[in-house]
């Protein structure tokens, strides 16, 4: 983010009082604003292809087309605004379902508005955001997979940092300044990393992590 410049989100929620509720909250923030709220997915679609903001913060449960469905869609656009989940729903096959569609972070609304905050934050960088408690059962699902993939290629111990960190979300000079080591150093191995896994995005990158459980439960 440019420094200086607010971080543009978008909010849908079909509760008024709630949605107004989250907006006072975010807009009191000082690196964030509210540029638009919708009470429905087909709002949120439309918002968004108007506003163009840096993070949809999204509800599960709304009338018509609801959150995941709104999600999936957004996701396959060119550009896909990252988006930020906010439900009371704390099963495992909501979490499955929604990292499939392509959400980025996921905050239980009983949980602290930091985490909320965290979680706009760190997506709009590029990281993943999952609720602390529900990161162990993200990790738990997720992790299966990757355990049977022994023919694919493998990272070095350095490089497993790496990918870690760029996960949740720092920069390389963040990055640089964790590990002791140059930019130039973190930005060549970001490079063998991609050439090695084949990795398109940092989407696939953030995919990867999750599934081989290189994000932990307090990588916040």
């Amino acid at each position: 983010m440019t420094i200086g410049r607010r971080l543009r989100v978008c909010v849908a929620e079909d509760h008024e009082i709630v949605r107004e509720g989250l907006k006072a909250l975010i807009e009191g923030q000082p690196d964030l604003c509210v540029v638009g709220t919708a009470g429905d997915g087909e709002g949120a679609i439309r918002m968004v292809r108007q506003l163009n903001p840096d993070v949809v913060v999204m509800d599960i449960s709304m009338p018509g087309l609801n959150g995941i469905e709104a999600t999936a869609r957004l996701a396959k656009e060119k550009d896909a605004v990252p988006v930020v989940i906010l439900s009371v729903h704390e099963d495992r096959s909501y979490v499955r379902r929604l990292v499939a569609a392509g959400v980025r972070a996921y905050v239980l609304k009983r949980s602290a508005l930091f985490h909320l905050i965290q979680a706009i934050r760190t997506v709009s960088s590029g990281g993943l955001y999952v609720d602390p408690a529900l990161a162990s059962q993200v990790l738990v699902d997720t992790r299966a997979p990757a355990a049977l993939s022994v023919e694919g290629p493998r990272l070095t111990g350095r490089e497993a940092e790496i990918v870690r960190l760029v996960a949740r979300g720092l920069s390389n000079r963040e990055i640089a300044g964790a590990l002791d080591i140059s930019v130039k150093t973190v930005e060549t191995h970001k490079a063998r990393v991609n050439e090695k896994m084949r990795f398109a995005s940092r989407a696939d990158l953030v995919r990867y992590a999750l599934r081989a459980g290189l994000l932990r439960p307090d990588d916040e």
